[in-house]
């Protein structure tokens, strides 16, 4: 079996071998049932420094070897995501608690960004400059060096191979830190493929930790580039320390994703787009709905036709019933989740919708009447909530879309795409999608968003890919050496 338990149960991954983590194990915890799944190894500071030298060693072999070698190893791995999707997809039905479908997505972008990756080695490294002096001028691009990815809990997945193939296949080492409460979707099943794809020893180390081993990770001096994924809170603190040890962090943080229906929309088709950018995947996700701006033409009809469809969604265990909805991670993200609903509703919102939960099965929930000022519309929620707002003119729109500190995703509904874009260019995101709920995402295309959101597109897509796991440098040659004045 692919992800045989005996192989890593308990354990971690330093040097090409499985072996115990310094900082004992973690449950794996099924969020729908509270019942174990196995355990995973959990890596110490210790465990991190190892990993680093490892790394660093195997890295500068990796590096030397041939790009077409480098890029077999990506069309391997992209060849095994889609061999072992079934058991790929049990676990993160299981750990992550995704819905079926949901988890296929996972594993089809995952093969996806291997693909993308496998491109990157034969890419152009390099360009000529013109230079006054009698010599070649260049300059080129090489390998950072040992490359730290810290990725979370919501699509440990996708947020962890985005960084982790590019990375590889630009010729640098990888240290992978999943998150413990999904170390086995998004740490244990990578280590995994590229372990079965014949990625040799050390290039790639998986150590699932708390912070301690995430401060060790961008302390030390051999790991050269950090690529975070997380909560702005998170992010801000290893942005910070990145920058005292004078490294590059490509952070990719929180979102609070407007979506925007003009007055001369479908209000069935704004309906399902906002349906599903709220309540997909519990809401768990960075590019997720979470304010929908209605115009006052449409207003009451929409609140009415979204609370209804959320009314009839169901909710439970994906991995033994057929629902839109699993549940939420933990208790801690479903509590955050019920004290913003409860706190907007003591604000003067209308719960038209859920607003209840049964252990981790939180109801997919509309809140109506919603301000600037409201809890649900003002923070990032990360749950199934669509908090409503309603504008009168397009000025007033771009004013509550860019009240928010966040800046991800931004969906704007209306039949004359042409307005949508415009509208759009008023209001900075990373990501805009015209007639288009907010949660979309290809391998191939650049991802990030600005503000509280993180510091650009630095994932996805061959430009940012190379941008973020790659040096410059410049390179002058002579025919003969110059004569100085002294």
């Amino acid at each position: 079996m692919f992800l045989d338990a005996k192989q890593w149960q308990g354990k971690v991954f330093i040097g090409g071998a499985w072996e115990a983590g310094s900082g004992g194990v973690a449950e794996v915890i099924e969020p729908a049932t509270g019942a174990s799944l196995g355990q995973v190894g959990i890596a110490d500071a210790a465990d991190l420094a190892r990993a680093a030298e490892s790394a660093a060693a195997a890295q500068r072999e990796w590096a030397a070897t041939p790009h077409p070698q480098r890029a077999a190893v990506l069309r391997r791995a992209a060849a095994l995501w889609a061999e072992h999707a079934e058991d790929v997809a049990w676990w993160n039905i299981r750990e992550v608690g995704a819905v079926p479908g949901m988890a296929g997505f996972a594993v089809h972008v995952a093969e996806q960004e291997c693909h993308e990756a496998a491109a990157l080695p034969s890419r152009p490294y390099g360009e000529l400059l013109p230079s006054e002096e009698p010599r070649l001028s260049m300059a080129t691009r090489g390998p950072a060096g040992v490359v730290g990815v810290i990725a979370p809990f919501n699509v440990p997945i996708i947020l962890g191979i985005r960084s982790v193939a590019p990375a590889l296949a630009l010729g640098n080492a990888v240290i992978l830190k999943p998150d413990p409460r999904t170390a086995v979707t998004g740490g244990v099943t990578i280590a995994r493929i590229f372990e079965e794809a014949g990625l040799p020893a050390g290039v790639l180390q998986m150590l699932p930790g708390g912070a301690d081993v995430g401060q060790a990770m961008v302390t030390h001096p051999l790991v050269r580039v950090i690529s975070f994924t997380g909560s702005t809170e998170a992010g801000r603190k290893v942005g910070e320390l990145a920058g005292r040890h004078l490294k590059r962090a490509h952070l990719e943080l929180g979102g609070n994703s407007a979506l925007i229906v003009l007055d001369d929309a479908d209000v069935d088709a704004a309906v399902n787009l906002s349906a599903w950018g709220s309540f997909f995947h519990q809401g768990q996700i960075c590019m997720t709905t979470g304010r929908h701006l209605v115009h006052e033409r449409l207003y009451d009809d929409f609140v009415e036709r979204l609370a209804a469809q959320a009314s009839k969604m169901t909710v439970g265990n994906p991995a033994t019933d057929q629902v839109m909805l699993g549940p939420v991670i933990d208790e801690g993200q479903r509590d955050k989740i019920h004290d913003i609903v409860t706190g907007s509703v003591r604000h003067g919102a209308g719960l038209l919708a859920g607003g209840e939960f049964d252990e981790l099965f939180y109801s997919p929930t509309v809140l109506a009447g919603v301000g600037a000022d409201t809890p649900a519309f003002a923070q990032e929620i990360f749950g199934p909530v669509a908090p409503v707002a309603r504008f009168s003119t397009a000025e007033q729109a771009v004013r509550l879309a860019t009240t928010s500190e966040y800046g991800l995703s931004l969906g704007i509904v209306t039949r004359d795409a042409m307005k949508g874009l415009a509208l759009a260019q008023q209001i900075p995101t990373g990501i805009v999608h015209i007639n288009d709920q907010t949660v979309n995402d290809e391998a191939n295309s650049p991802f990030g968003g600005v503000g509280a959101s993180g510091t650009g597109s630095r994932f996805g897509g061959a430009a940012a890919n190379i941008e973020a796991f790659t040096e410059t440098r410049w390179i002058t040659m002579r025919g003969q050496t110059p004569a100085y004045p002294f």
